[in-house]
């Protein structure tokens, strides 16, 4: 779809759609506008379990999209299949980076140390687009309280290929804590140990004290997004600055 075209359905989906509570916006997109060819992309980090839990209310077999990017900690991947067979997902696709673009860019494990955001590129962006092909528009969970480029979200909005669902941007902590507990949702198992946005495993820490939720992420680095929801960055060139 071409840019143009993309500004103009965004400008009406948001006029038809954009206000509507989280359930109603999800149905309308999932099985309204984009039947069979829109996908949920999660982390199944900290807050992802309740943004699944939504989509399997309006349609279980919606496709799920995980990026695994070989650098997780463990106890997202085993959080991860709890959640699938929790919320009875039947269409989660676990993604991976091609292995000889792995051998060829980063055959010691160490490009998120030298160059964060070619490793971003390399594990998750390219992967992504792989994934996405075929599908018109795709969902995600950022929200406004997340901050930085995050404040102003919009319910719906495009990436210059696809149309982008921002499904909970406006919700706040009061509102996913107190539908959590409703749901009875388990807890990502870092969030006992104070981690409160999860990773890859190199570039997470604990949140910075006074700082935002997601300040543990390449805290070593000035970096804030991996680069599959940046546009016009080093993530649209081929070689990712590799």
């Amino acid at each position: 779809m071409k840019p143009d075209e993309l500004d103009r359905l965004t400008v009406q989906i948001n006029k038809d759609h954009g206000k509507l509570p989280t359930l109603e916006l999800l149905d309308a997109m999932i099985n309204g506008t984009f039947p069979g060819k829109i996908a949920l992309v999660s982390s199944f980090g900290t807050e992802a379990a309740l943004l699944l839990a939504l989509v399997a209310d309006v349609n279980k077999a919606t496709p799920v999209i995980f990026l695994d990017t070989l650098k997780h900690f463990p106890e997202t991947l085993e959080y991860r299949d709890k959640l699938i067979d929790r919320l009875g997902l039947s269409d989660v696709r676990f993604i991976q980076p091609e292995p000889s673009a792995i051998k060829a860019a980063d055959s010691d494990g160490k490009l998120w140390k030298r160059n964060p955001n070619a490793c971003c590129y390399l594990r998750k962006v390219v992967p992504l687009e792989e994934a996405l092909s075929g599908f018109t528009a795709w969902i995600n969970g950022r929200k406004r309280i997340h901050g930085g480029d995050r404040a102003e979200l919009e319910a719906v909005e495009h990436d210059g290929r696809r149309i982008k669902v921002n499904a909970m941007a406006r919700w706040t902590q009061e509102e996913i804590d107190a539908e959590w507990k409703r749901r009875d949702l388990p807890e990502h198992p870092m969030v006992p140990f104070g981690y409160t946005s999860v990773g890859c495993k190199p570039c997470t820490a604990l949140p910075k004290p006074g700082e935002g939720k997601r300040s543990g992420r390449w805290a070593e680095f000035d970096k804030q997004e991996c680069g599959i929801h940046t546009v016009g960055g080093p993530w649209d060139d081929p070689s990712g600055g590799i």
